[in-house]
This record gives C-alpha cells, sequence and structure tokens, in this order.
C-alpha cells in the first residue's frame, strides 16, 4: 500500500485508533506465562495463556496503531497459529506497528490506555510502563497515559481470572495540517 502525497486532500493529517486485548490467566502449571504488562513483568501467582508473552497492554496498543491506519490487526498480521510467535516479546508487534504507520507517513502523538485488572496493582510499575512505552512509541512521556482499574469482583477480571486493556492513539501526518 503506497502512502498518499501530502497533496492527496482524501489522507488525513490525524488519526484515532482504538485497541482491546482480553487474557485468560492461569497458574503457571496450567499454562500461564509469567505476567508481564508493558513491557513489565509484574509479580503474580497467575499470567496470561497466549502464544506470545501475552502482554494485553503491548496487543492493545499495537491494535490501536494498526487500527489508526486501517491495516491488519494483530492477529492477522502476527497469528497464534504461527510457531514463530511461541514466547514472542509483544514489544516486537507494535515495534512493527510503529514501521507500518511510519512507511505511510504516520507517527503516533498521543496514547491513552486503560488496563483492567483486579491484581496485582499496576501503582508501582506504572511509571516504568509509562517510560517503556514512550521508548517503543518514539514519544514523549509527557503524551503517554496508562490507568490502572480493576473490575470490582465482577465477571472473570474482577474474579482475577483475565485481565484487559484498552488502549485510544493519535496518529499524525507532520507535513499534513489538521
Amino acid at each position: 500500500m503506497a502512502a498518499s502525497s501530502p497533496q492527496d486532500s482524501s489522507t488525513p493529517a490525524l488519526r484515532i485508533g482504538h485497541g482491546y486485548d482480553l487474557h485468560r490467566l492461569e497458574p503457571a502449571d496450567a499454562g500461564g506465562r509469567p505476567l508481564v504488562i508493558g513491557g513489565i513483568r509484574l509479580e503474580h501467582d497467575r499470567g496470561p495463556v497466549a502464544r506470545s508473552d501475552g502482554d494485553v497492554l503491548l496487543h492493545a496498543v499495537t491494535d490501536a496503531v494498526l487500527g489508526a491506519l486501517a491495516l491488519p490487526d494483530i492477529g492477522e498480521l502476527f497469528p497464534d497459529t504461527d510457531e514463530a510467535n511461541e514466547a514472542r516479546d509483544s514489544a516486537d508487534f507494535l515495534t512493527e506497528a510503529v514501521r507500518l504507520a511510519a512507511d505511510r507517513g504516520y507517527r503516533p502523538v498521543n496514547l491513552d490506555a486503560t488496563v483492567i485488572l483486579e491484581r496485582p496493582r499496576l501503582k508501582p510499575v506504572k511509571a516504568e510502563i509509562r517510560a517503556n512505552l514512550a521508548r517503543l512509541l518514539g514519544m514523549p512521556l509527557d503524551a503517554v497515559n496508562v490507568k490502572g482499574k480493576t473490575h470490582e469482583r465482577v465477571d472473570a477480571v474482577g474474579e482475577g481470572r483475565a485481565v484487559e486493556a484498552h488502549a485510544v492513539i493519535l496518529m499524525q501526518r507532520p507535513e499534513l495540517r489538521p
């Protein structure tokens, strides 16, 4: 897919993407991996069941970047049926999504994300998560927000059997004015 020229009036200067992901949490002896959120490992007795490292936040952010540009989603680009994705670092997925965006002339300018997890709390590692996301996206820290929420003991997330994340990203094509 070729990038549109700056003179192409159909090419928007700004695009917004939304990403969502959910992973079942299981003890390690039942298939759970270590719990990694935003590229930061958290101590927990459960972890995501996933082909890759199961980083729910990086998966949601990756889908937000891809969605902003109407590109195939993370499951299409990195299928869980592909052995190459076994235990793969989810930072690889996000790095590729940012590269695909750059190839089309877009860069991320603002991210707002929410992780819903009953426990452990994100507060002790939130600054590390934000810094890692800013680094992966090539954005200033003050353009990255991460919120941690519980699900008030409602449904699988609230019962500690799952973790979910939402991400909204603003992408800009700098040479075009909004």
